[in-house]
Parts: structure tokens; sequence; C-alpha cells
């Protein structure tokens, strides 16, 4: 033998007892594992299900499964009243917009009235203007005349009465406007 091969005869054997003993515990592991999976299955008897756990585990089933029928019908029901709520909050929205609309217009109505109203009393003044203004052209002339009649009227009682008044030419009777035939 020589000198390598005995070195090495010393590492295998550590090797070879380091791996049993790594063996040795692997072995141990399995054995309480399958232990522990004996004890569960020992204890839970349901584990290994009977023909009647299965039927129960059927109608429990079936049960869930009516019971998730009644829940998808529900949530149809709810569906279709959210769609009817839904087109009525757009039929509600459009008659804001509509609304909201008409309100704008009245109000540019409500502005603009005051112009409006201006203007037509503007016009409706116009007739009543000028009736006012015929109306002081005929008092002026009126006043005009009644002092001419208080002047004539003055200059006859004068006459009459023999007061000292001055007295103006006969041309100048002409100068003041007469009452006419009135």
């Amino acid at each position: 033998m020589t000198y390598s091969e005995s070195q090495t005869l010393p590492n295998l054997q550590t090797e070879a007892a380091r791996l049993r003993e790594e063996l040795q515990m692997r072995d141990n592991l399995v054995q309480q594992l399958s232990q522990e999976l004996f004890r569960l299955v020992k204890g839970n008897a349901s584990f290994m299900p009977s023909p009647e756990v299965s039927e129960r585990h059927l109608s429990e089933v079936r049960a869930l499964r009516e019971q998730l029928q009644g829940v998808e019908q529900q949530v149809t029901f709810y569906q279709e009243q959210i769609a009817d709520r839904d087109a009525e909050v757009y039929q509600l929205r459009q008659s804001v917009q509509e609304l909201t609309d008409r309100s704008r217009m009245l109000e540019q109505v409500v502005q603009e009235l005051p112009k409006i109203y201006r203007q037509k009393f503007a016009e409706r003044m116009v007739p009543i203007r000028e009736k006012v203004t015929q109306i002081q052209r005929e008092n002026r002339q009126l006043h005009a005349e009644l002092q001419s009649v208080s002047y004539r009227l003055a200059v006859r009682t004068r006459r009459q009465t023999h007061l000292d008044l001055p007295s103006f030419p006969k041309g100048m009777d002409a100068a003041f406007p007469s009452f006419g035939n009135a």
C-alpha cells in the first residue's frame, strides 16, 4: 500500500461514517413522519370518506349550487334595477341640462327686459312728447290771445270808465292775436 492510498483510506472511512449518520438521521425523520401521518389518518375518520359522508357532501354541494343559483338570480335582479336606475339617472340628467339651458335663456331675457322696456317706453313717449309740444304751443298761443283780449277789454273799460291808461295806436290791435270766433 502506498502512502497516497493510506491517506485516502481514512478519508474514505470518515466520509462513509458521515454518510451513515446522515442516512440514519433521514431514516429517523421518515419514521417520525410516517408515524405522524398514521396518527392523523387514524384520528381523522373523515380522511377516508365513507359512502354516507360522500352522499352528505353531494347534498351539500347541491344545496350550495341552489344557493348559488339564488344568488345569481338576485344579482340579475339587482343588475336590472341598477340598469333601470341608470336609465332614470340619464333621463334626469338630460332634464336637468334642458332646465339649465332654459334657465340661462330666461336669465338672459330677464337681463334684457329693462332695455326692452326702456325702448318700448321711449317709443310710446314719442307721440306723447309730440302731443305735449303741441299742447304747449297751443297754450302759448292761447295765452297770447288771452293777453290780447285782456288788453282790449282793459282799453274798452278805460274808455267807459275814463281811466288814464296809456293808449296804443289803432294799428297796434292787429299785432295781437285774436281768438277769432271763439
